[in-house]
């Protein structure tokens, strides 16, 4: 069903999904809504990280600035501007520290705590790993802890394919999500990005612009129409 007009733009699992309640019809009766939101790029600021380490490590090269960010694969963007330099942006994300220190997107902690707490909602931090992956996965894992406190790491799904997680809503920046399942039970909601924000969109696909929107509309408006 339609959501706001508002927000129009025109692996395993952790042991809190599996304590939660399931994709189910007493669940819909219940109207206990699913959130799962992305972490880089929608919580945490991975393209402003990105090009901070990128231009310090490699002060010579060129760089392409996030006004000027297209398409959802940095390294694609990059090796296009020089080649070989896709090498060395992935060598920034794949480097100790790079998750660990991203900053907050602006309003992300405290759009997500507010939600959390939200009646009838249950909402997870639902990440893909790089395939690299030496530091990735605690990083993101400390990562929450600092934001988020330690009780939120029971919230947190790490998994390289977010299709097959049962969910009401997906809050995430890519635009193109796809794996083992067709037909994903969540509505994917594009969380506007440098990379993305030249995309249109129409209806029914949406966009949320920013934490500092109504976000709470947008849930009202899929759980009663669920």
């Amino acid at each position: 069903m339609s959501l706001p007009k508002l927000l129009r733009g025109g692996g395993a699992l952790s042991a809190g999904l599996r304590n939660c309640r399931t994709c189910s019809s007493s669940a819909t009766s219940a109207r206990r809504l699913r959130v799962l939101v992305d972490m880089d790029g929608v919580l945490a600021d991975f393209e402003g990280g990105f090009l901070k380490k990128y231009r310090a490590l490699y002060p010579k090269e060129p760089y392409i600035d996030l006004e000027d960010r297209r398409g959802f694969w940095v390294s694609e963007q990059y090796e296009k501007l020089k080649p070989g330099l896709s090498e060395k942006a992935m060598s920034i994300w794949e480097a100790k520290n790079f998750f660990l220190d991203l900053d907050p997107i602006d309003g992300a902690v405290e759009a997500l705590k507010e939600m959390s707490r939200l009646p009838s909602t249950d909402v997870f931090i639902c990440t893909s790993p790089i395939k690299r992956y030496q530091f990735c996965p605690y990083e993101k894992y400390a990562w929450v802890e600092r934001h988020f406190g330690h009780e939120f790491l029971e919230q947190i799904i790490l998994t390289r394919d977010k299709t097959v997680v049962c969910a009401d809503l997906l809050i995430d920046d890519r635009p193109d999500i796809t794996g083992a399942e067709p037909n994903p039970r969540w509505e994917h909601i594009l969380f506007t990005a440098c990379h993305n924000r030249h995309l249109s969109m129409t209806p029914p696909d949406w966009r949320l612009p920013s934490w500092r929107e109504d976000w709470k509309e947008l849930l009202d408006s899929k759980r009663q129409h669920s």
